[in-house]
């Protein structure tokens, strides 16, 4: 068993039920885990002592959404979409047809590579989705790999059919032979509810059969205009809706209606289906940034994530994304990191173990280069990752 004392922390920033934002502080690891908080002049002994510089800490970032079991480049879609091309679901086949050809040590690698980049830049935990397989052994070999290198794997056998397959036929191999080969590496599963992509009777059909398999459930929806997608994931008890580009005043009630058994002052009891926002791919795809301001209002819990993929949000950028809303979405600095942290860990319903800083919890911490959490937002875009441990193991 060892510890460390980490001090000389300018703020820290919690997230714990108070809300708690410390100066002159000290945190204690012991092993994976923290345990100790508090001023730093009352910090006990550890076997090792690191101090920070008078720098701010956070809990480390909680990415509940990417896609990083990929191959190939789509620079060139992206360019024509920055020149005026619209966007559509489309562009999936393309990654798809690259992913299939790359060996089993290059997409590995590719995906190390991918959450090595994301936790240098102060992520802790990562969710990543299959879906560039999209044929049965494809989509097992992407979950198998994804779940050496990720804290939780999604079933994306959903994403989009593929082009000359026959759609019920696509389904039933979804919600059948694909589904059990990914089974054994998977803990959720999703689907892309959207025009172009699953209609709303298609994906009730593949998240009732990944409920009976098991599965939590989450959805894509209401990216690229109104649609069935909040009214599924709250019908399907899903723990996050995705993307919501698109909200209808009912949408917003129907997803408030799910937090009724939550207190979000002390952040317990039941979570009901977190509103997960997108900025980077909002940006990316030209599309409204999702109302992030609108659904807390109403009493919903909000992630934020980085939606890292090749097609629409080639970022793993936490710190992009917080900054993005404050800036652009008119949240305050406390609601984008709790939203970044502790969202993103409900969404995932990994919020007992992360997603802030209190004992007991996984000791996932990320430093500033910076005095105060604010610079997020008033030095956007540089470099502020000083420091990062993950699972108690310094990683930068």
């Amino acid at each position: 068993m060892t510890t460390t004392l980490i001090t000389n922390i300018s703020e820290l920033t919690t997230v714990d039920p108070e809300r708690r934002v410390l100066h002159e502080a000290a945190v204690v690891i012991e092993d994976e885990q923290i345990a100790w908080v508090g001023p730093a002049f009352h910090a006990p002994a550890a076997d090792e002592r690191v101090d920070v510089g008078d720098r701010a800490m956070l809990p480390g970032w909680v990415d509940s959404h990417t896609h990083l079991v990929f191959a190939g480049d789509r620079s060139a879609e992206f360019e024509a979409r920055m020149a005026g091309k619209a966007y559509a679901a489309g562009g999936i086949n393309v990654t798809t047809e690259a992913t299939r050809t790359a060996d089993d040590a290059e997409l590995s690698g590719l995906v190390r590579s991918r959450v090595n980049e994301a936790v240098a830049g102060g992520t802790t935990f990562l969710e990543t989705k299959t879906g560039y397989g999209l044929e049965v052994d494809e989509e097992a070999r992407h979950a198998r790999l994804a779940a050496a290198e990720v804290d939780v794997v999604t079933f994306l056998g959903a994403h989009l059919v593929p082009k000359g397959i026959d759609p019920d036929a696509y389904l039933a191999s979804v919600t059948g032979p694909m589904l059990q080969a990914a089974l054994p590496y998977v803990q959720w599963a999703d689907v892309f509810c959207e025009t172009g992509a699953f209609t709303e009777e298609q994906s009730r059909t593949v998240l009732q059969a990944c409920a009976e398999a098991g599965l939590g459930l989450r959805v894509h929806g209401n990216q690229l205009g109104q649609g069935p997608g909040v009214k599924l994931a709250a019908e399907m008890g899903a723990a996050s809706v995705d993307h919501l580009n698109y909200l209808s005043d009912d949408d917003v009630e129907l997803l408030a209606s799910t937090w009724e058994s939550w207190d979000a002052t002390t952040a317990s009891g039941a979570p009901g289906t977190v509103a997960t926002c997108l900025p980077a791919c909002d940006l990316s795809t030209r599309q409204p940034l999702a109302d992030g301001r609108r659904l807390l209002d109403a009493g919903v819990e909000i992630a934020l994530a980085s939606n890292c993929n090749p097609g629409t949000s080639y970022t793993s950028s936490m710190n992009f994304n917080v900054s993005t809303a404050v800036l652009q979405m008119h949240l305050s600095l406390a609601e984008a990191l709790r939203a970044a942290t502790l969202g993103g860990a409900a969404a995932l319903r990994a919020q007992d173990t992360v997603g802030s800083v209190e004992v007991g919890k996984r000791a996932d911490l990320h430093v500033l280069d910076a005095p105060a959490a604010i610079h997020l937002a008033y030095r956007p875009g540089m470099p502020l990752t000083h420091a990062v441990w993950r699972r108690g193991q310094r990683r930068l």
